[in-house]
């Protein structure tokens, strides 16, 4: 996928989850792993769409559980200061979702996806 379409989507993705924020915590949550994935895809475009979701999942979880940790305030607006369970979840739920939305597409763009054999 052209990094330029990536950058539309991660734009789309941040409007999106701003827009989301009022009327429901959760989705921003999934909207914040999803924006991630588009960050993998950004850096590195060749990765396979489960890993680049993986590892959105992953640094989602990690930054999550630093919330346990006593960390500096000046991090707190980007990383969060209460640990929340359910985050969790929703974190998954967006990586599945992006998933499932990128693999869509390049099924339908006829363009076999690096995950397939």
């Amino acid at each position: 996928m052209p990094r330029s379409r990536i950058a539309i989507f991660a734009a789309v993705t941040i409007i999106l989850g701003l827009a989301t924020r009022p009327l429901s915590k959760y989705a921003g949550d999934a909207f914040y792993t999803v924006l991630l994935y588009w960050v993998v895809l950004f850096v590195a475009p060749r990765a396979r769409p489960a890993v680049a979701a993986l590892i959105a999942l992953a640094a989602s979880w990690a930054i999550e559980f630093a919330q346990l940790l006593d960390l500096p305030r000046v991090l707190a607006p980007v990383l969060g200061s209460t640990f929340n369970p359910p985050d969790l979840f929703w974190y998954a739920v967006g990586a599945a979702g992006v998933l499932a939305f990128d693999l869509t597409l390049r099924s339908r763009s006829g363009r076999k996806s690096p995950a397939a054999p």
